[in-house]
């Protein structure tokens, strides 16, 4: 194999360095590396994977792009509002960079598709935003034993390792447990700083292109964590434990998680065709709901547990956020106090 006269200007500054020169760059073109995720964290790893030349790149996603989104998700427009994220990234990556392939997956990561799809690439990036995919992610990279690259964002602080590199730790041994999901809200209920995923993402990308080219140290038994407000970072070490024995993947990451499963899920469409059935209550803050609404009370989550009571019960009752996550933990909130009615989360919030 050998770099075409385009591939070569395409790629002359990574050519000229002695580090990497024509044979790093003919690794980085065979090498096939999947990114779970297209959102904060995925962007910027895709970006500059594609820009480093990397030959084959897998993404896998099933969300679309909301407006919410282009504060950090530089990838996309305002006019890509509503479409695929892991198809609109493939189709602006490869003006990118044409000469590299690209394997679209419109789904999200499962126990049922993990395997299969690591199987197929040498290094999986995560850039998920939940607890379950970054331990599905964990014990399926373990099982086909690729490299892991972590990455994690709140508010203003990320972290970047690299799991199962050469034999090295899991993220199980750095985290035996998840933590309590009440503890841990996303980016979608407290915010983060739209420059954060980009600096963390960028890192992941480094930790790729090192591991391919072998260059410097790699983040193994390492946890990078930077604060981007007093722009302090510090390094972190950790050892291998029998945690990252695994052999099989879990029956329910979700259960293992502590994410409540709610029986009850209803579509807003089909909401909307039946709205007279139900009762609606609306969990966000008071700004989000003069923004946009789609009537029912209004009690923000925050005041749930001293205005529950409040709470209309005559009908099936219906409560919907932004996203879904905050109407979930009012549900289990409201499933605690045995409100005597019918509780339905509405399925991804209202946008």
């Amino acid at each position: 194999m050998k770099l075409t006269k385009e591939e070569q200007k395409q790629y002359n500054r990574h050519l000229i360095l002695e580090e990497i020169g024509e044979a790093g760059q003919l690794k980085l073109k065979q090498a096939k590396v999947l990114v779970i995720g297209a959102g904060g964290l995925g962007c910027p790893v895709l970006q500059y994977l594609t820009a480093a030349g990397i030959g084959t790149i897998g993404i896998i996603d099933a969300d679309v792009v909301d407006q919410t989104n282009l504060q950090r998700q530089i990838l996309y427009t305002v006019d890509d509002v509503g479409l695929s994220k892991a198809e609109t990234a493939a189709k602006r990556l490869s003006k990118l960079n044409p000469y590299v392939k690209f394997k679209v997956y419109k789904e999200f990561l499962t126990k049922d598709n993990a395997l299969a799809l690591f199987e197929k690439f040498d290094i999986i990036v995560d850039g998920s935003d939940n607890f379950q995919t970054r331990y599905l992610s964990n014990d399926a990279a373990v099982i086909t034993n690729k490299p892991l690259v972590y990455g994690s964002i709140f508010k203003f602080e990320g972290q970047v390792s690299v799991f199962n590199y050469k034999g090295s730790a899991s993220y199980r041994c750095l985290y035996p447990t998840p933590p309590n999901p009440k503890d841990v809200p996303n980016c979608s209920e407290i915010g983060v700083l739209g420059v954060l995923p980009g600096i963390i993402g960028s890192l992941q990308a480094n930790e790729v292109i090192k591991m391919i080219c072998g260059l410097g140290d790699v983040l193994e038994n390492k946890l990078l964590v930077f604060d981007v407000l007093s722009m302090r970072q510090f390094v972190l070490n950790y050892s291998k434990t029998e945690q990252a024995s695994i052999t099989r993947l879990d029956k329910n990451y979700e259960a293992f998680c502590g994410v409540t499963v709610i029986e009850n899920e209803i579509e807003l469409e089909k909401l909307k065709l039946n709205a007279e059935k139900y009762n609606l209550l609306d969990v966000r803050e008071l700004w989000e709901r003069k923004e946009h609404h789609i009537g029912g009370q209004h009690i923000p989550l925050g005041e749930l547990t001293h205005r529950f009571k409040e709470i209309k019960i005559n009908k099936p009752l219906a409560v919907y956020c932004k996203s879904g996550m905050r109407s979930k933990r009012a549900i289990e909130f409201l499933k605690e106090k045995e409100i005597s009615t019918q509780l339905y989360n509405i399925t991804n919030g209202i946008g």
